[in-house]
């Protein structure tokens, strides 16, 4: 069966829609931001379009990302770090749930209106129903976490300490350049989705620069663009 092309009925080209939503998701720049960066490219576009390219082909572009990777997560049942931050919706205050596995990726990112037993248990049962049960869980101290694992009969692979959950916390800070960038958010919903997007983005481009020569690092990141190029192509 011949897959439908996503791009048809669009007047820009598929490599210009990559480009500009690949700068929108990945980046910490505005919506105008990606307008001026692409005029200087002799692309003109509105940063309205800019808003229905990432909001038509981000979660696509997600969803590919996630299929491809899907092979490589046996690893990732091993060690996850589990934390939440605050996001404020129209002053009102959110929880953005995310949980990181040992190599610093992004499994699951969940967004609730509370930090309770409840939250932490729904966000718990989605990400293991995605990836599987993991051998360790790390967390901070807050208690919701061990009462949700208490209930999944999984409280004895729970490991806490000063310093343990760095991964995790250290996997926030993108997400809030990017946060400061589109000036907060007003829907818990638009919420959910940029941060499913960001987050599947972010693996996809994370190479752990730190890790490898220079050689190398430069030869990964060019696979990664070759096959951000290549998502959407029927």
């Amino acid at each position: 069966m011949i897959k439908p092309d996503p791009f048809k009925g669009f007047h820009s080209s598929p490599e210009i829609i990559r480009l500009a939503v690949m700068l929108y998701v990945r980046f910490p720049l505005s919506l105008r931001n990606v307008e001026d960066l692409l005029h200087e490219r002799g692309i003109e576009i509105s940063h309205e379009t800019v808003r229905f390219w990432w909001n038509r082909f981000g979660p696509m572009f997600a969803a590919e990302i996630r299929k491809r990777r899907i092979g490589s997560m046996k690893s990732s049942r091993w060690r996850w770090h589990l934390d939440e931050i605050f996001v404020k919706i129209n002053g009102e205050r959110h929880y953005l749930w995310r949980a990181v596995d040992h190599e610093g990726e992004v499994l699951e990112s969940f967004v609730t209106k509370t930090r309770d037993k409840k939250a932490a248990l729904k966000f718990l049962r989605k990400a293991m129903q995605k990836h599987g049960r993991p051998e360790i869980i790390v967390t901070d101290k807050l208690r919701s976490y061990g009462a949700a694992l208490r209930d999944l009969g999984m409280v004895d692979r729970q490991e806490m300490g000063r310093w343990e959950n760095n991964r995790a916390e250290n996997s926030h800070l993108p997400f809030r350049r990017r946060e400061r960038a589109m000036l907060r958010f007003r829907r818990m919903r638009s919420l959910q989705k940029f941060a499913a997007v960001h987050a599947s983005v972010s693996n996809h481009f994370n190479q752990e620069r730190s890790l490898s020569s220079r050689a190398i690092f430069k030869a990964n990141r060019a696979a990664a663009l070759a096959e951000w190029r290549g998502f959407g192509v029927a």
